[in-house]
């Protein structure tokens, strides 16, 4: 028995793929929707999430006999919106009321509080080691995983308060302030 050549090609072989126009319109299709879920990815997907609501701080009333001085105002007035610490932006807070003139806070955790017109500490000697931040002179003294750095050599006392591993740029940027508000 013999077979006859086959002249024509597998008909069940492309009875089983769709047609062309069809292949064509598939891919198109499916490369659109991918561009499409890429450019939403790009303009949506980076956005962040809203931010944390933080209560307001209550900060302890301290005796601070000039708060209400020019100096003092001046001071409240050049204060930055947000310290650098360590790599990380502290943000200021709102105090709780009733807030203590002349202070403020940034950050969350372990704050960072600063309050002006206060009195001198009773550790600040004539021969007292002070520490130099940008023309502007500190006193530091250390607690327990705390330092107060108190301004030296202005018309008004200033302290700062730190938590033990803040960074050098929260002086840094307190410095600044301090001389924009009591040039020498």
């Amino acid at each position: 028995m013999s077979q006859a050549p086959e002249t024509e090609s597998n008909p069940s072989a492309e009875s089983a793929l769709p047609p062309r126009p069809v292949l064509v319109a598939a891919a198109a299709l499916s490369l659109a929707l991918v561009v499409a879920v890429a450019v939403l990815g790009l303009t949506l997907g980076g956005e962040e999430p809203p931010a944390r609501e933080v209560e307001p701080l209550p900060l302890a009333a301290v005796a601070a006999p000039k708060a209400g001085s020019p100096e003092c105002a001046r001071l409240m007035d050049e204060l930055p919106d947000a310290l650098k610490s360590s790599g990380t932006t502290l943000p200021r807070r709102q105090l709780a009321d009733p807030a203590p003139e002349a202070a403020a806070a940034w950050g969350e955790q372990d704050p960072v509080v600063l309050r002006c017109g206060v009195g001198k500490p009773a550790e600040l000697k004539p021969t007292s080691k002070l520490v130099v931040v940008d023309d502007v002179r500190w006193f530091p003294v250390q607690d327990a995983g705390t330092s107060t750095w108190y301004l030296v050599g202005k018309p008004v006392t200033v302290a700062v308060t730190l938590p033990g591993d803040a960074g050098t740029g929260v002086m840094q940027d307190l410095s600044k302030a301090v001389a924009a508000a009591m040039p020498n």
